[in-house]
């Protein structure tokens, strides 16, 4: 991609970077890494919204051998000291302060038993391989000029396909974060069949409001526009007005991520004079353009994706509107990767239409967990058991039904959530989070949380309760509400619902 220095890689905001520019400047920190003795193997830790400083220090490290480690700006000090630990981070890129939030605090709170400010090499027992952390790494690229070009070469050629290039912490709602490893050649090659299966070419300019720090961000915007050498765009902006003045500035192509987290952007005073037109697909739909924007984006194909399959697993390439028989379709395995729907209790595969667990195989999934053996993870013919419950029709399209763990068991009979979920929002036009709540007759009951937006009033769950039974069996119908406010709804630091918070709101 560097052969085309003055091509932009990374627009965020103000902060752009070009592919010259990130070659320049990531070898220049690469020297610096290689002088404070780091190389193949070591862990680098980074703790960096995105932008170009993220991208550099990623990129820094990847190409001497050493492993990156992306940590979440959204992690408490508990969680910092956990990742930091567990993951053996030596070396910490951080920055000093993000959004309000002093990022030097933290890490001190992280680690009470060092000065984070302090020269290095740091030791200490919260956190015992840690040795160095850098909050501006000037000096480390004024070190690193004493390094010869050639040493950098020659460790830049030790790096191999098998080596791990990337550890991704899942945003898990009910347990610890774990460490996912990658290697460059499955992770590299996976990220380019989907570049080919979405058609990404080199002249794309794509919009994605994904965190780097999780897989959505580090692999499928931000390497996958480096595999395919086009421009990302992103923003940090608290404005809605500036992110739109960016997107009219740099005229994106498509757009990739959160659709809810843009939501904000088409309720700014300003967005109906705004000219998106350049925007031609892609599923962050409030800001999508009429004539390419989906009018029922339940019959467009979703896609799966999930830190253990470096990204995307389940997709299609077909973008146009489905047939009413695959409403909710989430397309099919992408090259590369086998998945099946089998009963997660005997390992036999579900008959089309049987809901049952989704299982996934093939050479681009994770290596593992970090500090788990190959068998706590896969079976022994290869199978990861996602968890996740879905249906595949006799077409071979998969439909997500719910998590394994969040099915609702009641008197005997298994609720789906997601289906419950989908007829609140079709009778009422509002969000819930529908839950089993321990039941001591009927073991569980079916219990929902509905999402009131501001300036909304609340709905009668009585009524609501009486609609539903025209559209569920009895048994799916909730038994048991609660109306909360759409800033109440209580949250992880990924920003994920706190399921644990939510079932004591709801018992």
């Amino acid at each position: 991609a560097a052969e085309r220095p003055d091509r932009a890689w990374l627009i965020c905001d103000d902060d752009e970077l070009t592919y010259g520019d990130a070659e320049r400047s990531s070898a220049a920190l690469a020297r610096g890494l290689l002088a404070i003795g780091a190389g193949p193997g070591t862990r680098v830790g980074l703790l960096h919204p995105n932008g170009s400083e993220f991208v550099v220090r990623a990129l820094a490290a990847m190409r001497i051998g050493a492993i990156v480690i992306p940590i979440s700006t959204f992690s408490t000090s508990s969680e910092l000291r956990t990742i930091l630990r567990n993951a053996d981070v030596e070396v910490l890129f951080a920055t000093t302060s993000f959004r309000g939030r002093d990022y030097a605090a933290a890490l001190a709170e992280a680690m009470p038993d060092i000065d984070v400010a302090s020269d290095p090499p740091v030791y200490a027992t919260s956190v015992p391989s840690l040795r160095r952390i850098v909050f501006d790494a000037a000096p480390l690229v004024a070190a690193g000029a004493t390094i010869d070009d050639v040493v950098l070469a020659a460790i830049e050629a030790r790096v191999t396909p098998a080596d791990r290039l990337v550890v991704i912490h899942t945003s898990g709602s009910t347990n610890d974060p774990k460490g996912v490893i990658h290697r460059h050649g499955p992770l590299l090659r996976h990220l380019d069949n989907l570049r080919q299966l979405k058609r990404f070419g080199t002249e794309e300019i794509l919009f994605a409001n994904s965190p780097f720090f999780w897989i959505g961000g580090f692999a499928y915007t931000l390497l996958g526009t480096l595999v395919a050498g086009a421009t990302l765009v992103c923003s940090n902006a608290a404005d809605a007005a500036a992110t739109l003045d960016l997107l009219e500035r740099v005229r994106p192509t498509m757009t990739n991520g959160f659709a809810a987290a843009v939501a904000h952007l088409a309720q700014d005073p300003t967005f109906p004079t705004r000219d998106l037109g350049s925007i031609r697909r892609g599923n962050l739909w409030p800001i999508m353009p009429d004539d390419v924007r989906a009018p029922d984006p339940e019959l467009r194909h979703n896609m799966l994706g999930m830190t253990e399959a470096g990204s995307v697993c389940l997709a299609s390439d077909d973008e146009n509107d489905q047939p009413e028989r695959r409403r909710g379709s989430f397309g099919r395995a992408v090259p590369g990767l086998d998945a099946k729907v089998v009963d997660p209790d005997t390992g036999a595969e579900c008959a089309a239409g049987v809901t049952g667990e989704l299982w996934l195989r093939g050479p681009f999934l994770m290596e593992g967990y970090l500090g788990r053996e190959r068998h706590e993870t896969f079976t022994p013919d290869g199978w990861y058991c996602t968890g996740d419950l879905f249906h595949v029709d006799d077409e071979g399209f998969f439909y997500f039904t719910g998590r394994r763990g969040d099915m609702v068991k009641t008197a005997g009979a298994n609720v789906s959530p997601r289906e419950v979920e989908a007829a609140i929002l079709d009778v009422a036009g509002l969000v819930s989070h529908v839950l089993g709540i321990d039941d001591p007759v009927r073991g569980q009951i079916v219990a929902a949380a509905v999402r009131l937006p501001r300036g909304r009033p609340p709905p009668d769950t009585d009524e609501l309760q009486a609609t539903l039974r025209t559209k569920l069996s009895a048994y799916k119908v909730p038994q048991r509400w609660l109306v909360i406010a759409d800033d109440e709804v209580p949250v992880l630091s990924s920003g994920k619902l706190d399921n644990r918070a939510l079932r004591d709101l709801l018992a």
